[in-house]
């Protein structure tokens, strides 16, 4: 047969065959989906975070929440400092269960809601930055350990209590009528502030442990947590959340801000020795220099691959295309139809007809031969190229032996 022209036809995969490869992703996702689904749907029953009043897990505190209820204590949970501010009325303990990640702002607006109401603020082993605002003379010591201790101090709560686990952070004031109670090393972790001239108090936690589910009923846990925490009929529980809106920093820098400003100079000259030094090692673009190919591929191997590649994929229509495309082509001039309708059949088939030296067969259509559907299976397709052979054959026979007018005449 005559070897096909270099017609670049995309080779595209069936519909099946896409389906076979991308299959075993795609379920690998949806199992990944599915998964994801399961576990938040498991895990977004009743389990809300560590010391959530809410939230049933080890580190949760819904135990302490329904024994104050029990007590007739009600609890209110808020995630921002208005709401915290605007919940801690007259007569209202609130419990602050991360002071050290609100803002100076925050702490600022939180402390003047509360300092001029009766009630107590009770806040979980807050650090240096917290203390500032709610408790400025109050200093922090080294951190310990968690372990049950004696109360050793006259506040009736921990003395009706006895021990608890404390431990944490541990704190030191020179403020007379503080409550200074379980001292680890001479120190509290437990320190009571009473303020001046309100009926209002502050109590510094060196740890929140003993709040936890878990550790609720070891010792005098429950009876610290309940008297320190229900001594008002109402407690605003605070969850500090860093989708608040007024959790921004006024003063936060950009990235630019965090270099010093030497480093600025310096990268500029490293910037300014890099050009130079990308303009001296650049490459130089010359003319091109042709080279010659290190092997030569005989044009009957690349049409042999292309049929092998065609044959894998099962790309008859692909296959068909090919041939039919490059059988009208040649047979354009050798029929006098110029290149531009070579692929229009309404032009094509009856100068092909015309330069026939016999009628095709009855079983074979001149059209359906060049323009037809894709053969249904092999079989077809090797039919359909020995046809395509012996119309070109037979057209290129049909010149040769045609006579021809003698120019000098």
């Amino acid at each position: 047969m005559t070897t096909a022209t270099t017609d670049s036809f995309a080779l595209s995969p069936t519909t099946r065959r896409v389906w076979s490869r991308s299959r075993g992703p795609l379920l690998a996702i949806l199992l990944l989906v599915i998964s994801g689904i399961v576990l938040a749907a498991l895990q977004s029953g009743e389990q809300h975070g560590r010391l959530d009043p809410r939230s049933a897990d080890r580190s949760g505190s819904r135990a302490l929440a329904q024994l104050l209820a029990a007590r007739g204590v009600s609890t209110q949970v808020v995630t921002t400092s208005e709401e915290a501010a605007a919940a801690s009325g007259p007569g209202t303990t609130l419990l602050v269960s991360d002071p050290d990640v609100l803002t100076k702002r925050q702490l600022t607006s939180l402390h003047a809601a509360t300092a001029s109401r009766p009630g107590r603020t009770v806040l979980l082993a807050p650090d240096t930055s917290t203390l500032g605002t709610f408790a400025p003379h109050v200093q922090v010591d080294t951190p310990v350990g968690n372990s049950p201790s004696a109360p050793a101090c006259s506040l009736p709560e921990a003395r009706r209590a006895g021990k608890a686990l404390l431990g944490g952070l541990r704190y030191a004031t020179p403020a007379d009528g503080a409550d200074r109670c379980y001292p680890v090393g001479g120190r509290p972790t437990l320190l009571r502030l009473p303020a001046a001239g309100a009926d209002r108090d502050t109590v510094l936690l060196g740890s929140a442990d003993l709040l936890y589910n878990q550790h609720l009923a070891e010792d005098g846990n429950a009876s610290l947590a309940l008297q320190l925490l229900g001594s008002h009929k109402h407690l605003v529980w605070y969850l500090p959340s860093v989708s608040d809106p007024s959790s921004a920093q006024d003063d936060q820098g950009g990235f630019l801000d965090l270099i010093p400003s030497g480093w600025r100079w310096a990268l500029l000259q490293l910037a300014f020795a890099a050009v130079l030094a990308a303009l001296w090692r650049a490459r130089r673009l010359g003319p091109l220099v042709p080279e010659k190919l290190p092997v030569t591929v005989p044009a009957a191997e690349t049409t042999e691959g292309h049929a092998r590649l065609y044959e894998q994929a099962n790309a008859r229509d692909r296959a068909s295309a090919v041939l039919r495309s490059a059988t009208r082509t040649r047979l354009a001039p050798l029929t006098g139809v110029s290149p531009a309708h070579a692929h229009t059949p309404d032009v094509l088939v009856p100068a092909v007809q015309a330069h026939m030296a016999s009628p095709p067969d009855a079983g074979t259509d001149l059209h359906t031969l060049l323009f037809g559907p894709a053969p249904v299976d092999d079989r077809a397709l090797v039919r359909l190229a020995d046809q395509l052979d012996e119309l070109e054959s037979s057209i290129v026979s049909q010149e040769r032996h045609a006579p021809r007018e003698h120019p000098d005449r």
